[in-house]
């Protein structure tokens, strides 16, 4: 706490000094600030800071002056406090944040120790108290005395079984954790191995602070815009994350919560906030008190990604329900549960009965359904129909879409949406909000965050449609790695690329929330067939040939653009030198042979300046090379990451790339791959004949 306080002590100091002492008089009351300024007073910090004493010294100002003058400066002070939001941040390690960020280091790998201290003892506590009642009689020797012979055997046996305790399996592993925690205690943290603790999980180092000095994020409202009433309503609601593998942040928890409490909702958090994760958690928490089924439709450009996630952050089991095998799918999902994921078009196959019930459907980019006399829409209204509970979840901000949100509302809660109708007029007014609160819940990131601006990355995970199958298997047998690497963009029509499409998504979204995006891709003719295929949306190609001050006027041209509006640039070329915070969605059009590659067309965007968190897209196809080469790159990252000095980074740069001998084994692989699968292929339809 005391280290926070500094850190925060010093952001006001700096908040201060940015307000020339002249401001003390702005109110007109007599305050001589040309004295005060001549005195060497510059800034109200100088004021604030100054004993009384010494401003007495100055000349022309007396005691009654004195008594205002610092009355004034606690007034700036104090507004300044209420709107200082405090960041830590790993390109500004100040002696205070680092003294901070270790500490915190420290509480953190403690805490974890401490649980795991606690998590041993529980397991042993039943037999431990069985043990001291039966040792009770030996304690004094004239209790031992008059025992009888079955009272020391017991009392015998349970020493023995102590004995055992200490100097057994539970001993050592009691042993070891305690000696872990004297060297913790004993050894302070390296800053530098603090730092990239943080880089790793600021999540963890936010909510290890938040839970020491609550309110010192600025994201400590608890109603987080729901009316008082609703939101005392939703704290109490119980969530169990047992079976998430992963951290929510407070908001999250709280999303969640909603969720829980409301039944049936509509979540519109802005873009990056994480509905995705919540809905999981979500589910986890209902697969703990019983419930077994549920059901995500989605998009089919972000079928696969629904699948990882739900894989990467919980234990629940996935059913992929698309494709030729869907009806089958579904039935094998309705016997075995766990959670089935498919698309919009899909839900036109999948039937459903009056003796069948699931515990959730989770409707994703629920906009999607906002035509009611769409066979879509009523495809999936039917599926959710038969679901106690329903999450209908879309990043667009639908304030200034009433009509819209008010028949998603209507599809959740017609009650509700009766009584909104009316106030539609007024849809930016409290009024209006506090009605429709009850099912529809929106957070802007300036809500509830107002630390760091986040970096969110992603990987889209795509399907090769038969057309781009065709092509990518004849690029393989070429060996022709160029060709190989252009996955998905080597089809003649970009409306037959799967990548092309969930890009064109992708623009959608951020256009929606306010957003611009760059695009990077290491081909030109890439770039050039995205930039027709967006027309007026693209703001321009930078490439190697466009000069110095032709890329400036095409960034300064891209910086008045309006929001969806998209810069396109080869990686190669735009992924240094260039600084472009007006975007703040970066998409990568395939991997890169280096990481380092990547991280620097990243930083064009997430850099000092950048006032909204940084979403990071990574187009990428499954069961192809993109497949093999994101696998490899990550665990060479995870190598590169290990190297400390910098005077071996070069070498280890080095070591986390991808050369040409290791893309041509993953070439190799992926050719046999595909000539297994063809034999197989063969082999059924022969069996079949």
């Amino acid at each position: 706490r005391n280290l926070a306080d500094r850190c925060l002590a010093k952001s006001l100091m700096a908040a201060l000094r940015e307000i020339p002492v002249e401001e003390l008089n702005r109110s007109k009351n007599g305050i001589r600030v040309s004295a005060l300024s001549k005195a060497g007073y510059k800034t109200v910090a100088d004021v604030y800071c100054a004993k009384p004493y010494s401003l007495r010294s100055v000349r022309g100002v007396g005691d009654s002056s004195v008594i205002e003058i610092k009355r004034v400066a606690k007034q700036y002070a104090d507004e300044a406090k209420e709107g200082l939001g405090f960041r830590l941040n790993a390109d500004d390690r100040t002696p205070e944040s680092t003294r901070l960020v270790c500490s915190l280091y420290s509480r953190i790998k403690l805490k974890r120790l401490v649980d795991s201290c606690d998590a041993l003892a529980l397991g042993i506590r039943a037999e431990i108290a069985d043990a001291e009642s039966n040792l009770s009689v030996a304690r004094r020797g004239s209790d031992w005395l008059f025992a009888s012979m079955a009272q020391k055997q017991l009392a015998e046996q349970s020493y023995d079984a102590i004995e055992f305790l200490l100097h057994g399996e539970f001993g050592n592993r009691a042993r070891g954790l305690l000696r872990s925690v004297a060297v913790e205690n004993a050894a302070p943290p390296i800053s530098d191995e603090a730092w990239n603790a943080f880089v790793s999980d600021p999540i963890g180092f936010n909510d290890a602070l938040e839970e020491i000095c609550p309110g010192i994020l600025g994201d400590s409202d608890g109603l987080y815009g729901l009316p008082e009433d609703l939101a005392k309503e939703v704290q109490e609601e119980c969530f169990f994350p047992d079976g998430l593998l992963c951290k929510l942040r407070r908001y999250q928890e709280w999303g969640v919560k909603y969720i829980l409490h409301q039944g049936k909702v509509l979540l519109g958090d802005e873009m990056g906030l994480g509905k995705t994760v919540q809905a999981i958690a979500t589910m986890v928490s209902l697969r703990n008190v019983g419930c077994t089924h549920f059901l995500v439709v989605c998009p089919a450009s972000v079928l696969e990604n629904w699948c990882r996630e739900i894989r990467k952050h919980s234990k629940l089991s996935v059913t992929k329900v698309h494709g030729a095998t869907a009806e089958s799918a579904f039935e094998s999902w309705r016997v075995s549960g766990g959670a089935a994921v498919t698309t919009y078009e899909t839900t036109a196959k999948l039937g459903t009965d009056r003796a069948f019930s699931f515990d959730l459907a989770i409707v994703d980019e629920a906009h999607y359904i906002k035509n009611p006399d769409a066979a879509r829409t009523s495809n999936v209204l039917r599926l959710c129909g038969s679901a106690s509970r329903v999450l209908f979840m879309t990043g667009t901000a639908l304030e200034n879409r009433v009509d819209e949100m008010l028949t998603l509302i209507a599809d959740l809660r017609p009650d509700i949406a009766q009584k909104a109708k009316p106030l539609a007029f007024m849809s930016g007014a409290q009024r209006f909000r506090d009605a429709v609160a009850p099912v529809y819940y929106r957070r802007k990131r300036s809500d509830v965050l107002t630390e760091l601006p986040d970096l969110i990355e992603n990987e889209d995970w795509c399907q090769l449609g038969a057309e781009e199958q065709r092509a990518y298997e004849e690029s393989l047998l070429s060996r022709n790695f160029m060709a190989i690497r252009r996955v998905s963009w080597n089809v003649d029509d970009l409306s037959k690329s799967s990548k092309a499409r969930r890009l064109k998504e992708i623009v959608a979204d951020a256009a929606d929330d306010g957003r611009k995006a760059l695009v990077f891709t290491f081909f030109l003719d890439t770039a050039w067939a995205i930039a027709d295929m967006l027309g007026e949306k693209c703001a321009g190609v930078i490439n190697g040939s466009v000069p110095p001050a032709k890329r400036q006027e095409i960034i300064e041209e891209f910086d008045s653009a309006p929001a969806g509006s998209v810069l396109i640039a080869q990686i190669q070329s735009g992924g240094t030198g260039l600084n472009i915070q007006s975007a703040s969605v970066v998409i990568i059009c395939e991997p890169q042979f280096k990481p380092s590659i990547e991280n620097q067309a990243i930083s064009r965007a997430y850099r000092m300046g950048q006032a909204r968190n940084v979403l990071v897209h990574r187009l990428l196809c499954e069961n192809s090379v993109d497949e093999k080469m994101t696998k490899l790159l990550q665990e060479k990252q995870r190598l590169f990451d290990a190297f400390a000095d910098k005077s071996t980074a070069a070498a280890a740069e080095k070591e986390s790339s991808i050369n040409s001998e290791s893309f041509g084994k993953i070439v190799e692989s992926e050719i046999e791959r595909i000539k297994k699968e063809s034999n197989g292929d063969g082999g059924r339809q022969e069996s079949h004949r």
